[in-house]
């Protein structure tokens, strides 16, 4: 209930007309649901940008009308979610292994909403970091993870065994650095890592919808 609460007030951000970025993850399929029954209800006239296949199919199935970043390099917003938030509003994300698309559409758009019920909430970050490697440049990473006080671990996929691919065909290590004291410096440290795609920690989000018992608190930088 918490997180529906949280979608639903994201969605009421969503005007005619507007190109909307549509993240990857369990909130996140609230909110293209959502979207999908103002679309039906109100003949709400939008475009989504899916971060993920598992995203855009949803968005099909509720009636959504999908483009690409190339048609459309400019969004007017982008709902998401996150595995974390600190008071700073800064972010871990990355737990479906789409963050590397999150993070391009997030950057795309002028208005980046994340979605979160409270138990997400925390005063400093301190999650495991994704980061999505090169096949090729795994034990590379590793070491430079290490290099930058980080404990990598390859992940592997929960039920079928064998290690996690994205969809671009890349690995993803969850590198824990503990309590994160500088979520942009690390984010800074992360992107400058050889053999690396993209990190999870994200810095730009323009309020947060926070779900709670009694209703929604929207924070805000």
């Amino acid at each position: 209930m918490k997180k529906e609460r949280a979608a639903e007030s994201a969605v009421a951000l969503v005007k005619d007309g507007m190109v909307v970025g549509l993240g990857t993850g369990s909130t996140a399929e609230l909110v293209i649901s959502r979207l999908g029954e103002r679309v039906k209800r109100e003949g709400l006239d939008i475009l989504g940008v899916p971060t993920s296949l598992r995203a855009e199919m949803i968005a099909i199935e509720s009636g959504i009308r999908v483009t690409t970043l190339s048609e459309h390099p400019s969004l007017d917003i982008c709902i998401d979610g996150a595995d974390q938030v600190d008071s700073g509003l800064n972010l871990v994300k990355g737990g479906w292994g789409s963050h590397t698309r999150e993070k391009i559409v997030a950057r795309a758009s002028k208005k980046f909403v994340v979605c979160v019920d409270d138990s997400k909430l925390v005063e400093r970050l301190n999650r495991p970091v994704p980061v999505e490697v090169l096949p090729y440049a795994v034990r590379v990473v590793e070491a430079q993870v290490r290099e930058l006080g980080g404990v990598p671990l390859l992940r592997k996929e929960s039920n079928r065994g064998g290690y996690f691919i994205t969809e671009g065909g890349n690995l993803i290590i969850d590198a824990d650095f503990g309590v994160i004291e500088d979520p942009e410096e690390l984010a800074v440290a992360l992107s400058s890592i050889v053999g690396a795609i993209e990190h999870g920690i994200f810095t730009n989000a323009s309020e947060v919808h926070v779900g709670g018992e009694g209703g929604v608190e929207v924070l805000r930088r």
